[in-house]
């Protein structure tokens, strides 16, 4: 027979009321399921017990349960209390999270080198936010024109549909003549980043250029496999020419480049690993394999000859 649990209670209640004061209890200690055990409840009265001694109890372990929450809340900050807090809360980061602990834990190097390495850290993730998509960029110029401003503004330069001038930023004025509203004429059909700071979050900006056909991104030390993931997935149908010399591309990131199906000519510059040259010219081989038309240029690093090999 299945084993049952009698649980006698004391005192003169109704049901109603004694329900509820049972899912309280199951409440309070989490119970959610008790496998093999269907409790059966028998209320027996008897004079010592009323209704109010029951209320005193479920009153008794409601405060309890209530100083038990306020005792697992995490303090407020200085910040949020108004009260005074230390100026080298400039070189720690606004989020009290774990990054946050273990820098704490670890000496700070106050050198020189130490605090130009922590300048370099800081302007590095300033750079990526300033890069970060912004909605409202694209919902007001297009995604051509939103591209074309990203680019010049960083010191890019790019080329429209129909007009063989490049439009880049003058470098006395810092000013350029690019449309500040959506007009349906520009269309991006060329983009040069060479020599740009160009992060992952600043790739993002780069998307629905469907009439874009050239694209460089020659000498730019942070675009790596990662970088060139994003590229390859932003819809880029029409994209011929690619330009990644002078970057952190390896043969595993090449393997992306698939989804650029009228991709004709790629130039890329080669490791000095000897392995990892076999590696990229048997993955470049692939690539012309899929892709009819293509063609895949290479070039030897700056310390070696820079004459390309096809």
């Amino acid at each position: 027979m299945e084993s049952r649990r009698v649980i006698y209670w004391d005192c003169h209640i109704t049901s109603i009321e004694w329900k509820c004061f049972f899912c309280e209890i199951i409440k309070m200690l989490k119970i959610t399921r008790i496998c093999g055990i269907a409790p059966q409840i028998r209320v027996i009265g008897s004079p010592m017990c009323t209704r109010t001694k029951g209320g005193r109890i479920l009153q008794k372990e409601r405060e309890k349960v209530e100083r038990d929450k306020r005792n697992l809340e995490w303090r407020e900050t200085f910040a949020q209390k108004g009260e005074w807090s230390s100026k080298f809360g400039l070189f720690a980061s606004e989020n009290e999270n774990a990054d946050f602990i273990t820098m704490m834990q670890q000496p700070w190097d106050t050198s020189i080198g130490g605090v130009k390495r922590w300048y370099v850290r800081k302007k590095e993730r300033v750079n990526r936010i300033l890069q970060s998509y912004i909605p409202e960029r694209h919902e007001i110029l297009g995604s051509d024109l939103a591209a074309a401003h990203f680019i010049v503004y960083r010191g890019g330069r790019i080329k429209f549909v129909g007009d063989p001038k490049w439009v880049q930023k003058d470098e006395d004025t810092d000013e350029y003549e690019l449309p500040r509203l959506y007009d349906e004429r520009y269309k991006v059909e060329a983009i040069d980043c060479s020599r740009m700071l160009l992060y992952y979050e600043g790739l993002e900006n780069l998307r629905c250029l469907f009439h874009l056909k050239q694209l460089s991104f020659h000498d730019i030390p942070v675009f790596d496999d990662w970088c060139l993931d994003r590229v390859s997935g932003s819809e880029f149908h029409n994209l011929q020419e690619l330009d990644l010399t002078g970057t952190k591309i390896t043969s595993r990131g090449l393997c992306a480049l698939y989804r650029l199906p009228r991709l004709q000519k790629l130039s890329l510059t080669l490791p000095e690993n000897e392995v990892a040259i076999a590696e990229m010219k048997l993955t470049g081989a692939m690539l012309e394999e899929a892709i009819p038309g293509l063609t895949v240029s290479y070039f030897s690093s700056p310390s070696k000859d820079s004459s390309p090999e096809t």
